[in-house]
């Protein structure tokens, strides 16, 4: 008599599996767990295939970088820096860089991916927050998250700081003068972390090694699956909609469709880094040089995620508090540490501060608001994040505005202003906007008479405001 065979290509793995393992149940609750359709939920994916991505080329990375301050006399490719005494950390970057097969392609490569990773998940926490996705019972991933924002910034910076040029040099200068500002632990913590003086001895450039390839990633890889469980526990939110209630889910199962939707979406991600690694330049340390503090000039840029941290440091009154004869908070902790602290407590307080003084709502929410629908929430969170993008405009755009003729120093002032307007102005205009699209129900993309903008066979468009 013959076996007839199931028609479903994952019953006999699964069946194999469930036999060693008794995982069968687990293994069909994932893959018939549904993921809503919309697009906005991609820009999560995108930070999850830029991390892989990070990881796939820091590996590389990591076989050929040496990381030591030790002096070298540099002997590699690039002509220009022929015999010229650098770091071993600086001469394995050139040699990186112009000598190790494809060096080049992954050194920008992984650079462009730290650049996509960090905004990702800030363009991710932002759809979360206007759209309630942070709401019970949901508080402690969103906490997930916000750790992750930070902990990639950290991990960003100590990539960049790793090369030993003379930007990321400077970059090193900028954050030993923050931690020297700790109030009453500043001097101790940097003697601590560079290992004594800054520069630091030797010992400093592999700890810096140590943090950015093991430990960060490995805090970073547990928070990320930390977060993807929790989710799988909780199932995702979803927007409103026919069919979609507080208890179902409307969307794509894992398999097949979400599964290979997915893939898909990796495997863009990865072509669309390969292609910037290869195409646009990104930190030519070759240009900068080694470090050497009397080289500093004006005008460096750090990578964008760390401009919101150097216009703080920038546009701060020069305010010190001094008692006794001494200074007990210098100049910078108020821009190097009191801001972003500032900045994250916020954004960790949020969910709480939301339910016991916005809304006074402690339900479950399975179902996610529109930006429109919660006005409030709207406003304060255009104010914040114009309040932080004025700030870093203001450690952005200084070379630009000088080469227009705006003034440093009018700059400074003009910032200082914007930094307290721009908030009340943005998040004004944002609580009247809400109200009246809340109110009337428009859609951005229907006309004055409420149909529908849609595109003719002729190429013209009908259903917009009369003429």
């Amino acid at each position: 008599m013959l076996r007839r065979r199931s028609r479903d290509p994952l019953a006999e793995p699964v069946a194999f599996i469930d036999r060693r393992l008794g995982a069968a149940p687990f293994l069909r609750a994932a893959l018939k767990y549904v993921f809503p359709d919309h697009w906005s939920f991609l820009l999560g994916e995108i930070a999850l295939y830029a991390f892989i991505a990070l990881i796939a080329t820091g590996t590389y990375l990591a076989l050929f970088f040496v990381p030591s301050t030790g002096e070298t006399v540099y002997s590699g490719g690039y002509e220009p820096l022929q015999g010229a005494t650098m770091s071993h950390a600086y001469a394995s970057t050139l040699s990186l860089s112009f000598d190790v097969p494809a060096g080049l392609l992954i050194r920008q490569t992984h650079h462009w991916a730290a650049l996509v990773f960090v905004a990702a998940i800030v363009v991710h926490l932002m759809r979360i927050f206007f759209t309630g996705a942070f709401r019970k019972p949901r508080e402690l991933n969103w906490m997930v998250g916000v750790t992750m924002l930070a902990l990639a910034i950290l991990e960003g910076f100590a990539g960049y700081s790793l090369p030993d040029d003379l930007l990321s040099g400077m970059g090193l200068a900028i954050a030993n003068g923050v931690a020297l500002s700790l109030p009453l632990i500043g001097g101790q913590f940097a003697t601590l972390v560079w290992d004594g003086q800054f520069p630091g001895s030797e010992v400093f450039e592999p700890r810096l090694f140590i943090a950015h390839v093991f430990i960060l990633p490995a805090i970073l890889g547990t928070l990320i699956a930390v977060h993807l469980a929790m989710i799988m526990r909780q199932k995702h939110t979803q927007f409103r909609g026919p069919g979609r209630t507080e208890r179902n889910d409307v969307g794509t199962p894992m398999w097949p469709g979400y599964a290979l939707r997915t893939l898909g979406w990796m495997f863009a991600v990865f072509a669309v880094l390969v292609l910037l690694g290869g195409l646009v330049q990104i930190n030519p340390v070759w240009l900068w040089g080694p470090y050497e503090p009397w080289q500093g000039t004006n005008g460096a840029q750090p990578d964008w995620y760390l401009g919101w941290l150097i216009g703080a440091l920038r546009i701060m009154p020069n305010w010190e508090l001094r008692f006794g004869g001494h200074t007990w908070i210098p100049n910078p902790f108020f821009g190097g540490v009191l801001f972003p602290s500032v900045v994250f407590a916020v954004l960790y307080a949020w969910p709480w501060f939301e339910q016991r003084f916005v809304t006074r709502d402690r339900l479950r929410h399975e179902l996610l608001d529109r930006p429109r629908d919660n006005p409030w929430r709207t406003a304060v969170g255009v104010a914040f994040f114009t309040w932080v993008f004025t700030v870093f405009a203001a450690g952005a755009a200084d070379r630009l505005l000088l080469s227009i003729g705006f003034p440093y120093e009018g700059q400074v002032w003009f910032f200082r202003g914007a930094c307290v307007v721009a908030p009340l102005v943005t998040g004004g205009i944002a609580l009247r906007v809400c109200r009246e699209l809340r109110a009337r129900e428009l859609h951005p993309l229907r006309g004055w008479d409420g149909e529908e903008v849609v595109r003719t066979a002729a190429g013209g468009y009908r259903g917009g405001p009369p003429t």
